[in-house]
């Protein structure tokens, strides 16, 4: 499966950079400037994008010479369902597919039953993916 037609072209630059990071040794910084020319993202797009993420406790960023951005945790406790949920929100996938309503399993809409699964798959392989399996190249994107 290609990620890059189930998540959104930020979620992947999310992805490749943290994959980048997840390279550094501990301790070291990268800047994003270098991530972008790395993963083929827009600087200034993407530094916004890293500065979110340390917002929100995917990353440590640090100001001044040597500074920069690395991860806050060890890239195997950090999930792909982590990273693109921030982004995407995939979280909101609960909703029904065919209309603005939920349905429910006791009143279920006409692809209720084939949606759930996919919906189940989908979240569950962004649980159990983490970005040290990107870095090691289990999963590919």
């Amino acid at each position: 499966m290609r990620l890059g037609y189930m998540i959104s072209k930020t979620g992947i630059h999310a992805l490749a950079a943290l994959t980048k990071l997840a390279s550094l040794d501990k301790g070291e910084y990268a800047g994003a400037a270098d991530i972008a020319d790395e993963v083929g993202a827009p600087r200034n797009y993407l530094g916004k994008l890293l500065k979110t993420l340390a917002n929100n406790g995917l990353l440590v960023s640090q100001k001044g010479f040597n500074g920069g951005f690395r991860l806050a945790r060890p890239a195997d406790e950090i999930s792909l369902f982590d990273v693109v949920e921030q982004i995407d929100k995939v979280s909101r996938w609960g909703n029904c597919f065919m209309s603005s309503g939920r349905c429910s399993e006791s009143e279920p809409c006409a692809v209720h039953t084939r949606w759930k699964s996919i919906r189940e798959n989908y979240l569950g392989f962004l649980h159990e993916t983490t970005i040290e399996d990107l870095l090691q190249k289990k999963v590919g994107f």
